[in-house]
């Protein structure tokens, strides 16, 4: 029997990233909020029944922020790694890698509120 190494590879790889999904999640309340955030929102879009344009910006908007959340908590861990002592420098970057989850999530507050709020109070 024939093993393809190309997808014994990318089998290995999916596996890493989930280890990574649930490494964030068990490490992070940040991380945790924010899939809480996004199950809270399927649910209201559901409830009032977002068009699909809406459900592409939310599914978009929600996984960016989740997914920065992720290497943001990969750059805290490589920083603890390199830096234990807490070089200033690394200390900057956690802040940026934070600074960049901060973004996204006040614009993914804007557009739930933007798709939501007419909904709601309409």
């Amino acid at each position: 029997m024939h093993h393809d190494p190309f997808l014994k590879h990318q089998i290995t790889s999916f596996g890493y990233a989930i280890e990574g999904i649930v490494f964030s999640y068990k490490k992070g309340l940040h991380f945790k909020i924010h899939v809480i955030a996004t199950i809270i929102v399927i649910i209201l879009g559901f409830i009032y029944s977002i068009s699909s344009t809406e459900w592409l910006i939310i599914i978009l908007i929600t996984s960016g922020v989740i997914s920065a959340e992720a290497m943001n908590t990969a750059i805290e861990e490589e920083g603890n790694v390199l830096h234990p002592e807490h070089h200033p420098r690394v200390r900057l970057a956690k802040h940026c890698a934070a600074g960049g989850v901060l973004i996204l999530s006040i614009a993914a507050t804007i557009i739930g509120i933007i798709i939501f709020a007419p909904k709601i109070f309409g």
